[in-house]
């Protein structure tokens, strides 16, 4: 039976625990427990940018046959069993922006275990995306925090590389 780790506000523990995970518009988000930890936790600064404040992991476990949806973030996901799912994500060459989506709630007996997770761990935006300029277009820039001093920054590069 793989264990998943679904990641949730620290305020919702206490619910979680009597009722279990809910089951969201889609499914319940999560990622399989593999050996590399960064992997398995890597979607906690996504989450905490879009306004939570602590975040906590729940471990549960799910039978190997149970189908589930597997894939990268904003790309199509294919439906699979849960073991494969494991495997596909642990023997992915590059495994960061993967998600796997359990099609039901999980019940408080499937719980595994509550632990609390550093609040600095994984990407932010898109996974790799320190590595691009970012885009300061209006739509993509909006609510950003110092947006007009990476715009005028943007700007002095583009003058400095017309002028060489």
């Amino acid at each position: 039976m793989p264990t998943f780790v679904h990641l949730t506000p620290a305020n919702q523990i206490k619910r979680i625990r009597r009722g279990g995970i809910r089951q969201g518009r889609w499914g319940v988000y999560c990622m399989p427990v593999v050996p590399v930890y960064y992997v398995a936790h890597q979607w906690v600064r996504e989450l905490r940018r879009r306004g939570q404040r602590v975040l906590a992991a729940v471990y549960f476990s799910v039978p190997d046959d149970e189908p589930v949806w597997v894939g990268r973030y904003s790309e199509p996901h294919r439906l699979c069993a849960a073991s494969e799912a494991t495997s596909e994500i642990m023997h992915a060459a590059d495994p960061e922006g993967y998600e796997v989506i359990v099609q039901r709630s999980i019940g408080p007996a499937e719980l595994r275990k509550v632990r609390a997770v550093p609040q600095v761990l994984g990407w932010r935006y898109l996974p790799r995306q320190h590595e691009r300029p970012p885009c300061l277009c209006p739509y993509c820039s909006r609510g950003d925090i110092k947006v007009q001093r990476q715009k005028r920054y943007a700007e002095r590069l583009a003058r400095q590389a017309d002028s060489d």
